[in-house]
């Protein structure tokens, strides 16, 4: 079995653009504060949420509490708490596919990319800043318009994996059929794996995992076949 995947080490304040003394200093010891960023918001909202309480259930008043400020001067930001997780979605979205983009790009076979990604994700899921299980949980159980935002990432995710198979395909003088599709397939199996593992020991993670590879290369190894039998039909 290859090594974990080394993801880019980001901590919870870089993801966020905070400063090492703003990331220091808890909103909520500060009093109300006369000014506030987008990204104190996003990490107010961040410390709000956990696995038993989801982005939906928050009331403004509740992030303009922990953000240390009046409720007023949230709407110098946003409209409203939903549009605030919108935007904290799509935050999650590119700061999770700028790490595990950065891993694929060192990615010089299929089975590496596989296992790189499937690691990270791993990662992603006890990391600091929450971005992964926010995406999961707000994915499956969030309101219409988070799941939407949500699946706009998905898509996001799906075309970074597709010219991903294509470049590593090419590199190694073979060829699948319908990529896109793949691609498809591969992320939803490992969101669906993110979400039925979330809440489990680190042993069954490991496991459910590993099974989630095998199957990624099922899929791999079939859309190959697909291609050579198109090919095949074409030449006779």
């Amino acid at each position: 079995m290859d090594s974990m995947a080394s993801a880019p080490t980001m901590t919870k304040h870089q993801t966020l653009g905070l400063t090492d003394k703003e990331a220091k200093t808890s909103p909520r010891t500060v009093g109300r504060k006369a000014t506030i960023t987008k990204e104190e918001l996003f990490q107010a909202t961040l410390n709000l949420i956990g696995p038993q309480k989801s982005i939906s259930s928050l009331s403004l008043r509740e992030v303009a509490r922990e953000a240390g400020i009046a409720p007023n001067s949230f709407y110098r930001h946003f409209r409203d708490i939903d549009e605030l997780t919108i935007e904290l979605i799509n935050r999650a979205g590119l700061v999770l596919r700028q790490i595990i983009r950065e891993a694929r790009l060192r990615a010089t076979k299929q089975e590496r990319i596989i296992r790189t990604s499937v690691e990270i994700f791993l990662q992603q899921l006890d990391a600091d800043e929450g971005y992964l299980s926010l995406l999961l949980r707000e994915g499956y159980t969030g309101s219409i318009s988070y799941k939407q935002a949500v699946e706009q990432q998905l898509k996001f995710f799906q075309q970074e994996l597709q010219e991903d198979l294509i470049r590593i395909e090419a590199l190694n003088h073979s060829k699948m059929a319908h990529p896109e599709i793949v691609a498809i397939g591969i992320t939803q199996l490992v969101f669906n794996m993110g979400a039925k593992i979330i809440d489990l020991p680190l042993k069954e993670r490991r496991r459910t995992a590993e099974q989630t590879m095998l199957m990624i290369r099922m899929i791999l190894e079939g859309a190959r076949c697909l291609d050579q039998d198109h090919r095949s039909k074409n030449n006779t």
